[in-house]
């Protein structure tokens, strides 16, 4: 019944945990589960940012993620539905921080932007000292997820409209 009442009015905010079972990954920081009512809920990690699709290390991300969660039962700590409609929690496996985890391996960054735990930060200081996961990589691929988006976005070629007198240069200038 929460779920439903998650689903339906957008700024609830569940106060109680709740499980479900994971069914896919489709990033490093973004799975769909299933609810005991046999409901889909697509989750995104709150408070961490793994590499987008196209970017370095981001199979390796959803890799990682998957082999923490794919097809079993985890728990989600809600704390917000995003602009997109995704549940934003912190995920547990057993006693498992998924969050945590990922960056303390290197498979994500603390996301500044939605930080609330500040222990996310000290482990992404501590993998990149440790030169795990992600941090491996030359400094130039290690570009931020919210960076490359924003690169992207800036990058993208802007629809122009059609200059009118150009369509007709065939026929002289066009008066």
């Amino acid at each position: 019944m929460a779920l439903l009442l998650l689903i339906s009015l957008p700024g609830l905010v569940l106060a109680d945990p709740f499980s479900c079972r994971v069914v896919t990954v489709s990033e490093g920081d973004t799975f769909t589960c299933l609810s005991t009512e046999n409901k889909r809920l697509r989750v995104r990690l709150a408070e961490i940012d793994a590499p987008e699709r196209k970017q370095p290390y981001a199979s390796e991300a959803k890799q990682a993620l998957s082999e923490l969660v794919l097809e079993k039962h985890v728990v989600l700590h809600v704390q917000e539905l995003d602009r997109y409609g995704r549940t934003l929690a912190r995920v547990y496996v057993g006693g498992l921080d998924v969050n945590y985890s990922l960056v303390e391996h290197g498979a994500a960054w603390a996301y500044t932007q939605q930080l609330k735990d500040r222990r996310l930060k000290d482990a992404e200081t501590l993998a990149r000292k440790m030169g795990k996961g992600l941090w491996r990589l030359p400094a130039e691929s290690r570009v931020a997820p919210w960076d490359w988006r924003y690169t992207g976005r800036i990058a993208a070629p802007q629809k122009t409209k059609p200059n009118p007198r150009a369509s007709f240069s065939q026929f002289g200038d066009g008066q």
